[in-house]
């Protein structure tokens, strides 16, 4: 019989404690694509010493929206860390007017062209973006086998954590989506 694959997209992973891979201690990452060849996200509760108007005079624009001049840009993961990925409420309808955008099913979209950040520059653009520098990804089967060696929780993914809840309290406020105390997660896994 052939294993039914899970498909974690859309749903928030939440390292346990005690996370062997310290890029990953503490993270809640938000899945953006879980295939059958691997999975991408970006961690959205480490931020790093960026402002969004700085990233912005990097790329020669300027950001004239004061809700998101002095917001942190964030460590999305370690792979292409050079490189901005704009993960985003969706914008009408409509498919995405930006050129490389990844609509994520059930959820929010993530896009990694220019043009999102000239929409915002211009005082458009989504209203609620978060935006990191490099993310996550698993070769095919690794985020699973992570997540069988009591690496990961997982739970459906809350856009209001992600865009409207203090970095310092997103940890807690993901775990407890479980119904569960962060304070009850053991380091230790357990095999019945």
């Amino acid at each position: 019989m052939a294993e039914r694959r899970i498909d974690l997209t859309n749903q928030f992973l939440i390292a346990m404690p005690g996370m062997a891979d310290d890029t990953f201690a503490g993270t809640v990452v938000y899945m953006c694509e879980h295939t059958d060849k691997g999975a991408l996200g970006l961690v959205i509760n480490k931020p790093i010493d960026i402002k969004l108007k700085n990233l912005f005079e990097k790329v020669e624009l300027s950001l004239d929206r004061d809700d998101l001049a002095d917001e942190p840009v964030y460590f999305g993961g370690p792979v292409q860390t050079e490189r901005g990925f704009v993960l985003h409420e969706k914008v009408g309808d409509e498919a995405s007017p930006y050129n490389s955008t990844l609509e994520i099913p059930g959820g929010l979209e993530m896009t990694t062209s220019k043009d999102v950040l000239e929409a915002l520059s211009a005082g458009g653009g989504p209203k609620k973006v978060l935006v990191t520098l490099g993310y996550s990804g698993w070769g095919a089967g690794q985020l699973e086998d992570e997540i069988g060696r009591n690496g990961w929780l997982t739970v459906q993914a809350d856009p209001q954590i992600i865009f409207d809840t203090p970095v310092q309290e997103r940890y807690e406020r993901a775990v407890r989506l479980l119904g569960i105390d962060p304070r009850m997660l053991s380091q230790d896994a357990g095999h019945a």
